[in-house]
């Protein structure tokens, strides 16, 4: 047993994975009794910063290394794909394992496995790719020879968690969008910071506009979100979501559903496009899952 188990986490495996324990709160919950895929979000987002100070690499930026702050650059995400085969409930304790690894020559992956801390059924899988961005210029940058002497020690070498969901996301607009929600605006406390807003915050616009039929008697089972652009303080937004291949009058008996999401700019510049998938509630829950690094399996 864990002298702190919801303490600041510590690095497992030879020193490539870092693990952390939550409590679900009574607040973390929602209409239906069970974490939201927001504070699941969260914790990986919190594992992810944590991962970073606990190896000693963190510096004055939001999860930036002494070199890159040096170069005064950020990390930014461009692509996370996220599985849920159970969502936990109130009180439950849940085990978050994050590692990283080489994506290209200018990149990094990042990937998550979630358990339920009592027995060790896996809960979520999820894997991200992110690049780096000048804080001054908002221009993304090739990864300096400094800084990956500085993290590619802690690379692992091993596929990604999530099998790659390559398929070209289609845009949408108000021809082909069924549903749409305006007016959308960041909140003070939505910024981070690097001073734009928290990628969780795009996870609730992008379902702002979420048939509410589906949102009734459906669970959110996957999602692939490609980032675009920033959302600043002062940005409006829309939220389009268009629903594939089933008719809109008749969600709430249907099965499996899959729905194309696009977060753009009032004046049309796209911030996130999305697709997610849906499992009737109370489904059993069958997936298919990428590899995992052999000590975590």
């Amino acid at each position: 047993m864990l002298v702190d188990p919801f303490g600041f986490g510590r690095i497992v495996q030879d020193g490539f994975v870092f693990r952390q324990n939550f409590s679900i709160r009574s607040y973390e919950i929602g209409a239906d009794r069970t974490a939201s895929v927001e504070t699941l979000m969260n914790h990986l987002q919190e594992t992810a910063l944590n991962h970073v100070k606990n190896a000693g690499l963190l510096a004055d930026g939001f999860g930036s290394t002494p070199e890159m702050c040096k170069r005064n650059l950020i990390w930014v995400v461009s692509k996370m794909q996220v599985l849920v085969d159970r969502y936990p409930t109130w009180g439950d304790v849940v085990q978050v394992d994050t590692w990283v690894a080489a994506s290209g020559k200018n990149g990094m992956r990042r990937d998550w496995l979630v358990r339920d801390s009592n027995t060790g059924d896996i809960l979520t899988r999820a894997t991200s790719l992110w690049v780096m961005m000048n804080k001054e210029t908002r221009r993304l940058s090739k990864m300096p020879d400094e800084v990956r002497e500085e993290i590619g020690g802690y690379f692992v070498d091993s596929p990604p968690i999530v099998d790659d969901d390559s398929r070209k996301l289609p845009k949408l607009d108000d021809n082909t969008a069924d549903y749409i929600r305006t007016g959308l605006t960041p909140r003070w406390s939505d910024l981070d910071v690097n001073q734009h807003v928290n990628n969780v915050k795009y996870v609730g616009w992008i379902l702002e506009s979420a048939p509410l039929p589906i949102l009734e008697t459906h669970e959110l089972a996957g999602m692939t979100l490609e980032y675009r652009r920033e959302c600043m303080r002062d940005s409006v937004l829309q939220s389009l979501t268009a629903v594939v291949d089933k008719g809109v009058g008749d969600l709430a008996n249907s099965g499996l559903v899959e729905c194309q999401h696009l977060l753009r700019l009032e004046g049309g510049g796209e911030i996130v496009k999305g697709r997610t998938q849906w499992r009737p509630k109370y489904a059993d829950r069958i997936g298919s899952w990428g590899e995992l690094p052999a000590e975590s399996a």
